[in-house]
């Protein structure tokens, strides 16, 4: 069946990158606010105004290469933290004092930034790296370090380490969430793969065994193999042997999900009274509104495929002479179409039964299908009373059956 890729990437450390670079230009207002309203302390302060030019040049070109992982280069982040060290020791050449005062550092809070970055890049063995050369720079601007110094320091080595742990926590959670989505759509296309194999090879089988055990002589043997053949094909379908590929990859931005999707639910519409009206016999009475009934054309299908799985439920377990009506009602935010018969109906456990033995005309054929559209069916027998199959699908489809690739 035809089918369209959708791709999927999920990266939940990219909201970080984002925050990251917000941080970045918001401490560098917060630097120069800093040394504009402490200019009376510095001694030469061509010094902290020539930093401080530097690193609003280096802060706005350098956003691009903090929008993601994969524009933040080992080179950047190195050369990224040279201009952090670089500020934090040229402060005594600005401030004679700062040695001997809990001052601010020319940088100030903006060299968190660049440790940060090492956090969202490799982790926390990076940002322990990174924190621990800005711990030392700060140790030898200080001079005689004091308890606010060790404080400020511990601070920032921790914090990058602790954000560092999470962004591993957080890599490893994309991972296995791509995981699960990957074996999501593999399972989706192979009850996919299912319900069509059931609508026409084993109800094929399953014909011809029949008919060749009522005819008897060569036709029995012909039957007997086509019973074997379908219970064969029955096994190999319950058991989730359909071939799938795999569908989800890595990238330096997060998990990459690539899913195609059969053709299904889409913009176009069909009347679903022209998909069912074939049904209609003389043992088949189909009742349907005045007004064509609109669906995505792809769930005007898969409801009419369901409605036929369940006419062909009627027509072996009830047997030929049972009689059996489809009722179409048009809702506003939803259709549902009603198939009933007068069969003897269904013994209580018996479907299942049926699906442990891999018969999965009512599990995949029926509740699959509508579970892939977002509907749901509503199945009632009683013994001696019939059975009746109530299926509900929404006007807007939410499911959406896919394939692995």
């Amino acid at each position: 069946m035809a089918g369209r890729e959708r791709v999927v990437r999920m990266s939940v450390e990219q909201p970080l990158w984002r925050a990251l670079t917000a941080y970045r230009v918001l401490t560098l207002v917060y630097a120069a606010l800093l040394a504009g309203f402490g200019r009376e302390k510095y001694e030469r302060p061509w010094v902290a105004v020539a930093f401080l030019v530097v690193l609003a040049l280096w802060t706005a070109l350098t956003l691009p290469r903090v929008a993601n992982a994969a524009s933040c280069t080992k080179r950047f982040l190195g050369l990224d933290l040279v201009v952090a060290l670089t500020g934090i020791l040229l402060t005594p050449l600005a401030d004679f004092d700062a040695q001997h005062s809990d001052g601010p550092t020319l940088p100030s809070i903006w060299t968190a930034g660049s440790v940060l970055a090492f956090a969202l890049k490799g982790g926390w063995r990076w940002a322990a790296f990174a924190s621990t050369l800005v711990a030392a720079a700060n140790i030898v601007e200080r001079g005689e370090p004091s308890e606010d110094t060790f404080h400020n320091v511990l601070l920032v080595w921790v914090a990058s380490i602790a954000i560092g742990y999470v962004v591993e926590v957080a890599r490893a959670s994309e991972r296995t969430l791509a995981r699960a989505l990957e074996i999501e759509a593999a399972t989706r296309e192979r009850e996919r793969l299912a319900r069509d194999i059931h609508d026409s090879v084993l109800q094929v089988l399953a014909m011809v065994q029949r008919r060749g055990t009522a005819l008897g002589g060569e036709a029995a043997e012909l039957g007997r193999m086509a019973g074997e053949q379908e219970v064969a094909l029955r096994t190999l379908v319950s058991s989730g042997l359909v071939p799938t590929t795999r569908v989800s990859e890595d990238s330096a931005e997060g998990a990459v999900v690539r899913v195609v999707e059969a053709e299904g639910p889409g913009s176009a519409e069909s009347d679903l009274r022209t998909l069912l009206a074939p049904h209609a016999s003389s043992r088949v009475t189909f009742a349907e509104p005045g007004a064509p009934v609109m669906l995505a054309a792809g769930a005007a299908r898969e409801l009419a495929a369901a409605v036929s799985a369940a006419l062909d439920n009627v027509r072996v377990h009830a047997g030929p002479a049972a009689q059996a009506w489809i009722l179409v009602e048009d809702e506003p935010d939803e259709v549902i179409v009603t198939v009933r018969d007068d069969g003897p109906g269904i013994p209580e456990g018996r479907l299942d039964q049926a699906e442990g033995e891999g018969r999965l005309g009512v599990a995949l054929s029926i509740r699959g299908r509508l579970r892939d559209l977002g509907g749901t069916a509503e199945l009632i027998s009683v013994s001696g009373e019939g059975t009746e199959v109530e299926l509900k699908v929404p006007k807007v489809s939410r499911g959406k059956a896919g394939s692995a690739r």
